[in-house]
């Protein structure tokens, strides 16, 4: 499987999930942003596009928090053409946010994915409501995940290793098998 792992906002560490499937997932590649801590919607967005057209095959994007607002823009500029489909995990609430490092990210695109997506949010993460998390959903087309009170879901709410995300990517494959 072809997968492009999409960080969030200062990137995601060592020991993250998203850093430790990079390193164990043949073929998985990670998207690289020249300013971590000053997220440029625009040179976001466009790298990632990069990322995308430079695989052989069509990618499955593995996005967390506002990698996940990253691949939204992406697929809304540009129709989403060489994606397979998503995990998009604890997206930011824009509407709720005031980090001036992020705020270009505003306003949340909230058309329809081009593609099959997981949605995965939580019942106490500070950067997302769960009745939010479970609009974007809606608006975008994607199944909904409660991973229950799982915070952010990053290094910080003690998710470094992830079984319920691996889980959750092999249901997403099987499902993007079956079309």
């Amino acid at each position: 499987m072809s997968i492009v792992i999409v960080p969030g906002w200062q990137g995601s560490g060592p020991g993250h999930w998203q850093s430790r499937w990079a390193e164990a997932v043949p073929g998985a590649v990670r998207v690289e942003q020249d300013d971590w801590d000053v997220a440029e919607r625009d040179a976001w967005v466009a790298r990632l596009g990069e990322t995308i057209a430079a695989r052989a095959a069509p990618p499955v994007l593995v996005a967390h928090s506002l990698g996940v607002l990253t691949v939204v823009e992406w697929a809304a500029r540009t129709g989403g053409a060489g994606a397979r489909g998503a995990l998009l995990v604890a997206p930011p609430d824009m509407d709720r946010l005031d980090i001036p490092d992020i705020r270009n990210f505003a306003p949340i695109p909230d058309g329809p994915l081009p593609f099959p997506a997981i949605l995965v949010g939580s019942r106490d993460d500070a950067y997302m409501s769960l009745d939010r998390a479970r609009h974007f959903a809606d608006a975008w087309g994607a199944r909904f995940h409660d991973a229950g009170a799982a915070g952010h879901l990053n290094i910080d709410a003690g998710f470094g290793p992830w079984p319920e995300g691996e889980r959750l990517l092999a249901e997403l494959e099987k499902t993007l098998n079956r079309r």
